[in-house]
Order: C-alpha cells, then structure tokens, then sequence
C-alpha cells in the first residue's frame, strides 16, 4: 500500500544527500593546498564578474588547462601531489625524484616502473588500482588492452571509496549509452567531492531536460572551482534561466574557492606548460 510513498521518500533522501555540500578537497600533502582537479581552477586568473571580466572570455582562452590534471600520483609511496609542488621540487634540481619520499624515478625501467605499481595494488592501494585500471583500458605502460579488466579494477577502487575511478565508470558507461550506471557512478564521485563528475552529472540531467537539477549540480561544481559550471551557469544567465543575484553569488563563491588554490608554485608550473 505504501510503496508509492515509500519510493517518493525514498527519492527526496537520495536528492538531500547528493545536493548537500559536499566534504572539503583534499590537500597536498606537501604545500597543504586544497587539490583542485584541472590546472584551470588555481591559475591566477583575475575575478571573474558577469560586469568586469566574465569567466567564459579567459576560460575559452585556456580550454587546455582545463583538460589536465593538477595532481600526480607516485607508487614509491602512494602518494598523490600537486604539480605546483613537482615543479618547484623539479626546478631546486631534484629531477626525477619523488616530492614526497625523494625516491629515484628517473632510473627506473618501465618494467621497474610497472612492478612497483603492482605491489601497490596487491597492498590494496586505490591510487596504484586505478592507476593500473587506465592502463589496462588503453593498453598502456606495456600492459596489454583488457576494457573487461579494467572495468573490474575501476569497481574495486570504488569499492574503497575512490571518487575518481567512480566518476570514470561514470565516464565509461555514459558514452556506452548506460545512463542508469553512468548516473549512479557519477553522484557517488560527485558527492565525494569529485567537482568534474558534479558537472558531468548536470550535464547529464540538462540534456535530459531536467534544467534545474542541472542549475543545482552546476552550482555546487562552480563553488568548488569548476570553470566549465561556471561558464554553463552565466550560459544561463544570459538566457533568463538564472537571476543575476545568483550568478553573482555563485562568481563570488567560485572566485573564492579559486583563491584557496592557487600558489606562485602552481602558477610557476602552468606558465612553464604554456609559454
């Protein structure tokens, strides 16, 4: 008699759970900085206004920044550091070391390189499984292709609560047409904190017609420093779909997560990859 109600309920806690803030970044563990995901989001860029400089005029200008990684991760001790961090230790003449640990990379064989990992991924390390999970889905490092493998390694780093393998299946799944799959993986990472898999999801919900869940997920993405939500959001704007009060409020809280970013050192590294 009651699973009418029941579903609807059921369905109203799953929505206060995925909109709720989500947990705070992680920090390197070497600057202490929040981790942002893309190079975009701690590039000292100047305050995005709808007024003065709108964030779609300076984002379009470096889509590039936005498709790389901030973080790189090392399987000498498991851990993942910002670039700015790499860089910097790079520059003092520390090549081919690890930032964390000082562990020697750069003598390391590729076969050295892949054995190290593996004995992460027996360990049960997230970052080595999913790390092990890429190559195996594009047949790199000198691991042969194997999609259905990979498959299995991104669940098991999920199974340990990896945001990021969660909004990979995401990924995956969505472009093999599995929307029902794609969208539980992407909440999981986006509730996680994931900022790219929050945008994803709204993406997915705007091309499903669903426009305000789309508004909700891009703001929380835009908080947490996501140019591409911020760019969706003013997008919006324009078109009447969002009140200038709020984009304003969302530009102030975006350029406010963007601050808590950024560093000379990040900043030094994206100069040296785009000069």
């Amino acid at each position: 008699m009651h699973k009418k109600q029941c579903k609807l309920r059921a369905a109203e806690l799953r929505d206060e759970a995925l909109f709720k803030d989500p947990p705070p970044k992680e920090d390197c563990p070497i600057c202490f900085l929040p981790m942002p995901l893309k190079l975009i989001c701690c590039f000292s860029l100047p305050p995005a206004t709808v007024s003065s400089v709108p964030i779609h005029d300076y984002a379009e200008a470096d889509e590039e920044l936005a498709k790389m990684n901030l973080e790189e991760y090392f399987v000498c001790c498991g851990k993942s550091v910002c670039r700015g961090c790499t860089h910097s230790f790079c520059k003092s003449g520390n090549i081919g070391k690890c930032p964390f640990c000082n562990a020697d990379r750069g003598s390391k064989t590729l076969e050295e390189s892949v054995e190290e990992m593996m004995k992460r991924v027996e360990a049960n390390d997230a970052g080595a499984i999913y790390m092990l999970a890429g190559s195996c889905y594009q047949g790199l490092n000198g691991i042969q292709q194997d999609q259905t493998k990979a498959m299995e390694l991104y669940a098991r780093a999920t199974d340990l609560g990896f945001n990021k393998a969660h909004s990979q299946l995401g990924g995956i799944y969505h472009e093999g047409g599995c929307l029902k799959k794609a969208k539980f993986h992407l909440e999981a990472a986006a509730m996680a904190g994931h900022e790219v898999a929050r945008y994803n999801i709204g993406v997915v919900e705007n091309n499903s017609g669903n426009i305000e869940r789309a508004i909700k997920h891009w703001t929380i993405a835009a908080s947490a420093g996501s140019y591409r939500a911020m760019h969706d959001l003013i997008t919006f704007f324009k078109k009447g779909l969002v009140s200038r009060d709020t984009i304003d409020s969302i530009l102030t809280a975006y350029n406010k997560s963007c601050v808590e970013m950024r560093s000379e050192a990040r900043d030094a590294y994206i100069r040296a990859i785009t000069i």
